[in-house]
């Protein structure tokens, strides 16, 4: 409730621009001090964050810890899990490799190219958008999760060696990693990724944010969290700078036909009716502009939110990770709205005119 009370009053109190410069010190030092007081009242022990304005990084900064017991701090640089946030990286991929390299088209069932998929009247749109078999809107990363094997079998390589040459290295996202299985690599691994980037994604693995559970208001360490392989929808390690990376380079049309991006970016229809989704984002209108958002909570661990603003004169994007599921557990943003975060909404008062 207290959360709610101080949202209420920045509503009202710091809608301000990005412009001009002595502005946006103002405003920057605002914004960190809210979210530093929301931080402490949901009891996450450590946040990163950015904001970009037309692909500049304009703004970045650590929150808390990323390891309360060792006194690290948290900084735009520390790797989280991102959780279902991936889902962006994964409908890259495919818009990138199946559709406009290839000759996959968003109509095509699912069977075309994965024949064991169990629905045959699925299509790659209908996955991409969350639609459900019966034409409505159903948030599910597990049956987006089986875009997985639709990429494979356009690229004919694994998903993770497809996400690690067309995305991670692709943009220099060297503290990022294609999932969290690489503290102890199998022989497969080394064999499709190379022991020097096994060896990196170690590394990185060993400085990942320890995730915690909030009980009670108070972190408690997670001692039993799994380890999650790579897939369409889950299991990327990420750092706010990396993710700063591939914001810069979708907005810049380095990974995607503008057209194709702009279409992920644009809201589907079930027939006549409107969803929340676009092509592995949710996408809405705040104050008359459109918002293109996504996701992520690992239950008791990790959680993480990018917000883009596709003004017609200027893109803002703010991305923010956590090692709590603060971030996203308490809002039900499944439900399409990033208002009913309070971290989106400040955000978007805060900057958005």
């Amino acid at each position: 409730m207290r959360i709610v009370s101080i949202a209420s009053f920045v509503l009202v109190s710091i809608a301000v621009s990005l412009q001009p410069a002595s502005a946006q010190s103002l405003s920057f030092s605002v914004f960190a001090g809210y979210l530093e007081t929301f931080r402490a009242e949901a009891a996450i022990p450590g946040m990163s964050a950015a904001i970009l304005q037309d692909g500049v990084v304009v703004w970045e900064r650590g929150f808390g810890k990323q390891d309360v017991d060792a006194n690290v701090a948290a900084t735009p640089d520390t790797p989280y899990g991102i959780g279902q946030l991936s889902q962006v990286f994964g409908s890259t991929l495919l818009l990138r490799k199946c559709i406009d390299q290839s000759y996959a088209r968003l109509s095509d069932r699912v069977i075309r190219w994965t024949p064991e998929y169990p629905d045959p009247s699925t299509t790659l749109s209908q996955l991409l958008s969350h639609t459900s078999p019966t034409g409505t809107y159903q948030y599910s990363p597990d049956r987006f999760a089986a875009l997985t094997g639709v990429i494979e079998e356009c690229v004919d390589l694994k998903y993770r060696e497809v996400l690690a040459n067309d995305v991670l290295d692709f943009l220099a996202m060297t503290r990022s990693v294609p999932g969290q299985t690489y503290l102890s690599p199998s022989p497969d691994d080394i064999n499709l990724l190379g022991q020097s980037r096994v060896d990196r994604y170690g590394a990185v693995l060993r400085d990942l944010a320890v995730p915690y559970r909030v009980v009670s208001r108070r972190a408690q360490r997670n001692l039993e969290f799994p380890t999650r392989p790579v897939d369409a929808a889950d299991g990327v390690v990420s750092t706010v700078r990396d993710l700063a990376k591939f914001d810069q380079a979708l907005d810049g049309g380095l990974l995607l036909q503008p057209s194709t991006r702009d279409l992920a970016w644009t809201q589907s229809y079930a027939g006549s009716v409107a969803l929340p989704t676009g092509l592995g984002w949710f996408v809405q209108a705040y104050n008359g502009q459109p918002v293109a958002w996504q996701f992520g909570s690992v239950d008791g661990a990790y959680s993480s939110l990018i917000v883009k603003v596709l003004m017609p004169n200027r893109r803002l994007t703010f991305i923010l990770l956590a090692n709590s599921d603060g971030l996203s557990a308490p809002f039900p943003l499944s439900a399409g709205d990033v208002t009913a975060s309070t971290f989106a909404r400040l955000f978007l008062k805060s900057f958005v005119p």
